[in-house]
């Protein structure tokens, strides 16, 4: 399959390190940049950009959350998630309100439009799917391979904030 720049992606005989097709983040980042292109053309009818979906999928499965936890959830910092939480509520989705029990929590739920908006979300996952012309037994391969990305960096983050170190892992094959 050809590219609209004319590369085609192909790793022919690749032995450099430092061969932009070796490495795994240009990769990575192309799937995710043409993932999202996918899901903004499925959430243009809602309104919602994709990491508002994203946050209102939590929110549907979990219900209402403390702001962190719903960070956690995200993989994305409070102080990221706070302007999204932001965008939903003035579009009436969700309520902000500080906790009972400690006022430093700030605790997110959906509102009553919000709860609605999910019955529209349905179809979303299963156009996706159409919509890539993979299997579900690639999609899941895919996802488990991302977790494993996602569990990899976020280990070497931690080692390196912590100070240990290790052999640099080969991220290029």
């Amino acid at each position: 399959m050809g590219s609209l720049y004319g590369y085609d992606g192909a790793m022919d005989d690749v032995t450099d390190p430092l061969a932009v097709e070796a490495q795994v983040c240009l990769t990575v980042s192309a799937a995710a940049r043409g993932l999202v292109g996918l899901y903004r053309d499925l959430l243009e009818p809602l309104g919602l950009t994709h990491p508002q979906y994203l946050a209102m999928l939590a929110l549907w499965q979990h219900g209402p959350l403390p702001l962190k936890d719903l960070a956690g959830i995200l993989h994305l910092e409070p102080a990221t998630t706070s302007p999204l939480v932001r965008r939903l509520e003035a579009m009436g989705l969700v309520t902000r309100d500080r906790g009972t029990q400690d006022e430093r929590v700030l605790l997110v739920a959906p509102t009553e439009a919000g709860r609605a908006m999910r019955a529209q979300a349905v179809p979303i996952p299963g156009a996706m799917v159409a919509g890539l012309g993979l299997t579900p037994e690639q999609i899941e391969q895919i996802r488990t391979a991302a977790q494993l990305l996602v569990d990899a960096t976020s280990g070497a983050r931690s080692g390196a904030s912590s100070g240990t170190s290790g052999p640099a892992p080969d991220l290029g094959s």
